[in-house]
């Protein structure tokens, strides 16, 4: 039972927090294009890897979002956060899984620049969601839904967005 809850991701997610990770990949993805170490993408690597598993239970960025940045950023601003579903977000970790995987094995192999331009690619996608709100992860998972390659039964929620609707429609 341990087992399940630890490899587990949460659902719904707090989108400030998937804002301030997001936020914070951007600056690792910055710092390995300035510095151009491959050491630079292990713990980039990492915290994809342990997100995509265990949500921010092992990732250290995670966690020092969830448990530190998130409060003090509702405290100082009084934020009221809003609650998005789980399976895209986990989506979009694979993703950055992917990408940085992709750069780490590149640079294994003798080619820099695939590395550089995949992070670069990873540090465009996080600023979107960092800074627009913009998830590409979440958009390929809502289309791969709709041409069914994704099950409805993985994000129910996602499968029926009528119920959000009204609530916006509500709020606006």
């Amino acid at each position: 039972m341990a087992d399940r809850r630890l490899f587990s991701f949460p659902n719904p997610v707090n989108e400030t927090s998937a804002r301030l990770v997001a936020t914070g990949v951007v600056a690792q993805g910055i710092a390995f294009l300035v510095i151009r170490q491959w050491w630079m993408l292990v713990p980039l690597t990492y915290g994809f890897a342990a997100r995509v598993l265990t949500g921010p239970t092992l990732s250290p960025l995670g966690q020092l979002v969830t448990r530190v940045i998130t409060p003090l950023v509702t405290r100082r601003l009084s934020a009221d956060h809003r609650m998005v579903p789980g399976p895209p977000k986990r989506f979009a970790q694979g993703i950055g899984l992917v990408f940085t995987g992709g750069a780490a094995v590149a640079w294994a192999s003798g080619a820099p620049a695939v590395s550089a331009a995949l992070i670069t690619g990873l540090v465009i996608a996080a600023s979107l969601e960092a800074f627009a709100g913009l998830c590409l992860g979440c958009i390929a998972f809502a289309r791969l839904m709709r041409w069914g390659v994704i099950p409805a039964s993985v994000c129910e929620e996602c499968a029926d967005i009528r119920p959000r609707l009204d609530v916006l429609v509500q709020q606006g």
